[in-house]
């Protein structure tokens, strides 16, 4: 058994080794070119005597990035990348919680990270990777290490912007991405269109999957993710064959009808998305250009190794209907609980929490946190069980599926009612004129407020939703926003929006 996803890299190596494994603006690298990099890289961090410590990544988004990611992997560190662009109180707040023993980065931008509050060793990059790899140094950290030993530590906000690190070992990323390759069937063939920052979970599909089967990661041009028709003829271009986007970017696409300019037809066979909640008003309308298409919509936060179920769509959907997140994945275990720690009957409402392989180990130096989110199986009396506690309401529908419905936090009381305001969203989401909107609930004033980028009136779109949701669950305010705050992730900015109550 393989403890280390770096193994991947070895056969691919020795099997693929001149094929681009990843490619950005500006550059590209070989299967080959990629393990001997990053077993310099790793090399440097092995004869510094580090050994399973954090180490930070403060490079531009590129090939180079996920370099750095393997020479950390190689010689039995775990990586944490902080974007060039990340706020300076961010990262200051990131850098007190992980304590990195080293920082890959580049002379340039040496002295940006100078500014921040960090006083430890640096590895320069342009460097490393031209000195020497020493395969018996790699090898003598591997043979030390195991596949519980941790990978990554990504950063997330979560819900009250204090970032919280979330870790993730080995053998939950190789878990998932041999659910996500034996799927989704991948293979050396296929050519992924990334989109995902490296920071955010969702990236790990992209990039471990080609690591493990030769395929080929294209590292998009962010610009051109508000250039619908552009973006398509990338994709055409680079004969993109599989992406993984947020909802927010297939939307954009959809909203502006690219479809009509650009033909993927010929191209394009799996369109995968995570990370929000997917409408099935802007699905359809790529169903409906690009038909043969699979469409798969997969679930889950960063604390479960990006997904945990998937909904591979199989059947037609109205624009107002929500569109399942389906069913756990091999080897995880879904528990939708009561209020009282039952599991749900019916179509009874309650919150999801997963079980298995994929759960992070917690949140890096913060066991209150972790204590609050990762608790005892309350189904399993008999040996410790950890299960993680999303904080995701959902219900099952009549095929057994499981239907995401909103976050706990955003339940609320009004007028004697609980309401979920993602069931807004979907009834609001469904209108023709509306691209991205999003609920609110104003404790102050007792009121449900609804954002929006057009100029629709309160009384039209309740009038319009009214047959979706009952009267109780009409916004009692419409606010028209110029564009809709979204954060780094691709995922609208609700902690922005607060500020707008």
């Amino acid at each position: 058994m393989k403890a280390n996803v770096t193994w991947w890299l070895d056969q691919t190596a020795e099997r693929l080794p001149d094929k681009t494994a990843f490619a950005d603006e500006h550059k590209e690298i070989t299967f080959r070119r990629l393990r001997e990099q990053a077993m310099a890289l790793g090399t440097q961090m092995a004869k510094r005597g580090l050994f399973k410590k954090p180490v930070v990544i403060y490079l531009e988004k590129g090939v180079d990035v996920l370099v750095s990611f393997m020479g950390a992997a190689y010689s039995c560190n775990f990586y944490s990348p902080i974007d060039i662009d990340m706020p300076v109180n961010r990262v200051n707040k990131i850098l007190e919680v992980l304590k990195p023993s080293l920082v890959v980065t580049t002379a340039g931008l040496r002295s940006v990270f100078a500014e921040y509050a960090y006083e430890g060793e640096y590895l320069l990059f342009e460097e490393a990777v031209l000195s020497e790899a020493d395969e018996a140094c790699i090898e003598d950290a591997r043979s030390r290490g195991i596949d519980t030993d941790l990978l990554y530590v990504l950063f997330t906000s979560g819900s009250t912007g204090v970032p919280k690190g979330v870790t993730i070992n080995h053998r939950s990323v190789i878990d998932y991405i041999d659910w996500v390759t034996e799927t989704f069937e991948i293979t050396q063939q296929d050519s992924f269109g990334n989109q995902a920052p490296f920071y955010f979970d969702n990236s790990i599909l992209d990039i471990y999957s080609t690591i493990k089967t030769g395929a080929t990661t294209y590292i998009i041009p962010k610009n051109l993710f508000a250039q619908p028709v552009p973006l398509l003829e990338y994709l055409l271009e680079k004969k993109i064959n599989t992406i993984f986007w947020v909802p927010s970017a297939l939307i954009v696409v959809a909203k502006l009808k690219a479809f009509r300019n650009v033909d993927l037809s010929s191209t394009l066979k799996r369109v995968l998305f995570c990370g929000e909640v997917m409408p099935n008003k802007q699905l359809n309308t790529w169903r409906k250009f690009l038909p043969d298409v699979l469409y798969a919509n997969l679930y889950g936060p960063t604390e479960i190794t990006d997904a945990c179920t998937c909904y591979i769509v199989d059947r037609e959907f109205a624009d107002d209907e929500p569109l399942p997140i389906g069913i756990p994945m091999a080897n995880t275990d879904i528990l939708v609980l009561n209020d009282r720690n039952e599991p749900v009957s019916g179509d009874e409402i309650g919150e999801l929490c997963v079980r298995g392989t994929s759960l992070s180990m917690g949140y890096y130096n913060n066991p209150d946190k972790t204590r609050e989110a990762f608790v005892q199986n309350p189904l399993n009396p008999y040996v410790p069980e950890t299960i993680y506690r999303t904080g995701d309401l959902v219900r099952y529908n009549a095929y057994g599926e499981i239907i995401y419905l909103s976050r706990k936090d955003f339940q609320i009381k009004h007028m004697g009612h609980r309401i979920e305001l993602g069931e807004i969203e979907t009834a609001v989401s469904s209108l023709e004129e509306i691209t991205l909107c999003c609920c609110l609930y104003d404790e102050k004033r007792q009121k449900i407020v609804l954002f929006i980028e057009e100029q629709l009136e309160k009384a039209y779109i309740n009038e319009k939703i009214s047959g979706l949701v009952p009267e109780y669950m009409l916004p009692g305010k419409v606010v028209t926003m110029e564009q809709m705050p979204i954060n780094a992730n691709g995922k609208i900015d609700r902690v922005k929006l607060k500020e707008f109550l």
